[in-house]
């Protein structure tokens, strides 16, 4: 009797052996395959789709600006001026950047609609534009958004000012721009000529030596 109930614990013991060993092996089995997935897609990830990714890390990360140059001033034979670029404040947003961070995305995306929409009200009631023209430029894809040019400082200090009180250090930008003066008006009109809106020359001088009055644009490149 002894003998046959050692024989079954024998017996017992090789299956349960046995049975660890073919788990063992598939753990195995299954942590290499896993293995080779995450290899596979590590290389993937670094080799095929390294360079996009790269690029769209650099985009992210990097804001690229260019910086108009100032205009050059006309003058006449004896010195006086008959053409100056002045600079003046130009209000321009980039949607990107009005956000509200959260660790919650959904709270995230909430609070940064209401930030969007604040915004959106601020600017179209101070510059007396249309609402929903300022919503849809705030709620834009883009990076960079003209809201108003030729800003006067009283704006630009109640502009600051509200900003601070709303805490609202990004997304909200106030760039120096030139615009094109003749501090004698039309005379000589036809001959100095004028520029249009984007600060190129159309007309007499101003378009015949564009290309020295205009200079070269810089480019600023900030992280972000």
């Amino acid at each position: 009797m002894k003998n046959k109930n050692i024989k079954i614990n024998k017996n017992k013991e090789k299956q349960d052996h046995k049975i660890l060993n073919t788990r063992a092996k598939n753990a195995f089995f299954v942590f290499m395959f896993i293995f080779i997935l995450l290899i596979t897609r590590l290389i993937y990830i670094q080799f095929v789709k390294g360079p996009e990714y790269k690029e769209m890390a650099s985009m992210q990360q990097l804001l690229s600006q260019v910086i108009a140059p100032k205009r050059g001033t006309i003058y006449d034979s004896t010195g006086k001026a008959l053409a100056i670029s002045a600079s003046v404040d130009t209000i321009t947003i980039n949607p990107q950047e009005i956000v509200v961070k959260d660790d919650d995305p959904e709270v995230q995306a909430a609070k940064t609609a209401e930030r969007k929409e604040l915004v959106a009200t601020k600017l179209s009631e101070m510059f007396e534009l249309d609402y929903q023209e300022v919503f849809d430029k705030v709620n834009s894809d883009s990076t960079y958004q003209v809201i108003a040019k030729k800003v006067t400082q009283e704006k630009v200090e109640e502009l600051t000012k509200w900003m601070e009180e709303n805490e609202i250090s990004s997304g909200i930008n106030i760039d120096e721009t030139d615009e094109r003066f003749y501090p004698y008006d039309t005379l000589a009109s036809n001959l100095i000529g004028f520029c249009g809106t984007e600060g190129y020359g159309l007309e007499g001088l101003e378009e015949t030596l564009d290309d020295i009055l205009s200079g070269t644009p810089g480019r600023k490149v900030s992280s972000r």
